[in-house]
């Protein structure tokens, strides 16, 4: 098959390719982020004891669960501006994935929670802490490094998802591979190399997970 392939378009194509590359990483670590962050606030209220905040934020990760991120992206880029609120596409895209994996984390950091002794909550208590200081200082470190590798496939999920960012726009490595194939007429060659790239995407998350998780086991040997 690779001997029908046309390389030399595909090296014209690299710079673009390039650009592609460094958009996905940059919007899927700000994405990711955001997902961090929403996450560990919905989590944090959902299982706190004020309905006011509970039942919000379960609102809020069954309503996101329950309904496909393109939907999701297609509401933020077309209805949100009827509603008169603009933004650009790349923020919008950033917007809808920081939303859409923050629940799936919420669910995993919750996971994680769930599994610390309840020796040690009641030792935070016994302490003096209050909810938030025990989640900050006790609970949360420990689940963050106990849901590494789930976070990292919610990551490598984030990551794939960031393609469907190329139906409003937005300039990443699927956008690329479209162009190469609706100026060149070569969809295999584009969409082949789009793919060659998620793969090196794919292992560099791999590899700075494996490096993360290593410096989490030093510390606690430590």
């Amino acid at each position: 098959m690779l001997s029908t392939f046309n390389f030399r378009v595909i090296l014209d194509y690299l710079p673009l390719f390039a650009q592609g590359f460094w958009a996905t990483l940059w919007i899927s670590a700000v994405a990711m982020a955001g997902a961090l962050f929403v996450g560990i606030l919905a989590c944090t209220c959902r299982i706190s004891n004020y309905r006011w905040l509970a039942l919000p934020a379960t609102a809020y990760i069954e309503m996101i669960r329950s309904t496909p991120l393109l939907a999701q992206l297609y509401f933020f880029y077309f209805g949100l501006p009827s509603l008169g609120i603009r933004l650009t596409e790349y923020h919008t895209g950033i917007f809808a994935l920081s939303l859409n994996s923050g629940a799936y984390i919420a669910e995993i950091i919750r996971a994680g929670i769930l599994s610390i002794h309840s020796g040690q909550v009641e030792a935070g208590i016994a302490f003096g802490l209050n909810f938030f200081q025990r989640m900050r200082y006790i609970i949360l470190p420990q689940a963050i490094g106990a849901t590494i590798p789930p976070l990292l496939g919610q990551a490598i999920v984030l990551v794939k998802d960031s393609a469907l960012l190329s139906l409003i726009s937005v300039f990443e490595l699927t956008r690329v591979g479209q162009m190469m194939a609706s100026e060149r007429f070569m969809p295999a060659e584009g969409f082949f190399t789009t793919a060659l790239c998620y793969l090196i995407l794919y292992y560099l998350l791999k590899f700075l997970s494996g490096r993360w998780q290593h410096s989490l086991v030093a510390q606690r040997a430590v």
